[in-house]
């Protein structure tokens, strides 16, 4: 058995630029870091909004062996038959009954013989009134607990309160929660007490000089005049924000939490 097993999850994939950068820099990154696996969240790669059958293919190319999803996994309905298809392709466990597609999965370690489980669940505050995390959370971490101690939740949710509460709830139960939805990497990086991997929220891989991804001019008017304004995407520095894992197979306990930007951002004026 292998001593530790590296996870990289990369933070919300924003439009094309985000695409690109996965494309171009994560197999620096997986050597850089040593990683067994890759997951990272897609719902915001077509476009800004949503996913489609190509990208998920170009995701698969660049080294991504799991993409998991949010409140915008259905955004685009051409995507709805090859959701049915592709159990590495995963949208939130509580949807009710009859959306389309996987809601988790347990997966191969390539080049082991351990298996890790996947599941995405969304969150239910300041999101639409979907089915409850915390009941669908006790079922599957059965379920998936009978083939691997190795577990990673994404949990898509806009409240920080109901991320951490969604935390302190599996700590002990799963190897690692990581919170997605709001763009922005938070600095709570942590170990809880029962060896939970835990921060509240991965930060988004897309355009910085931005607002969430959006451009900037046309989120500022959607602020001062109160009114809708086409979504535009932007498209400058772009980096990707992410979160290692060091996950122990013996026991299912994390070992170490890394976040991580790519590139880093300048904290200093260079006069």
């Amino acid at each position: 058995m292998a001593e530790f097993i590296n996870v990289l999850f990369i933070g919300d994939i924003v439009g094309e630029p985000g695409i690109q950068l996965v494309e171009s820099d994560l197999a620096k990154l997986v050597a850089e870091h040593e990683i067994n696996f890759v997951i990272a969240n897609g719902e915001n790669s077509h476009e800004g909004m949503g996913i489609n059958e190509e990208i998920v293919h170009r995701l698969y190319a660049a080294g991504v062996q799991v993409i998991s999803g949010g409140n915008h996994s259905f955004a685009k309905w051409k995507i709805f038959p090859y959701m049915k298809t592709d159990p590495n392709l995963l949208r939130p466990l509580n949807y009710p009954k009859g959306a389309h597609g996987f809601g988790f999965g347990v997966y191969d370690i390539p080049e082991t013989n351990l298996k890790i489980a996947v599941i995405n669940m969304q969150g239910r505050t300041f999101l639409p009134a979907i089915d409850d995390p915390f009941s669908k959370m006790d079922w599957v971490l059965e379920r998936v607990s009978e083939e691997t101690n190795l577990i990673f939740i994404d949990f898509h949710a806009e409240a920080t309160a109901e991320k951490m509460a969604m935390g302190w709830y599996v700590d002990g139960r799963a190897s690692a929660l990581v919170g997605t939805h709001t763009h922005i990497p938070t600095n709570d990086a942590r170990i809880l007490p029962n060896g939970l991997g835990y921060i509240t929220d991965a930060g988004m891989t897309g355009p910085f000089d931005s607002v969430l991804g959006m451009d900037k001019e046309t989120a500022i008017k959607r602020f001062k005049l109160a009114t809708p304004h086409k979504y535009k995407l932007a498209s400058k520095d772009v980096r990707l924000c992410g979160v290692v894992y060091k996950l122990d197979p013996s026991n299912g306990q994390c070992l170490k939490i890394q976040p991580i930007i790519y590139p880093e951002f300048e904290t200093t004026l260079n006069p």
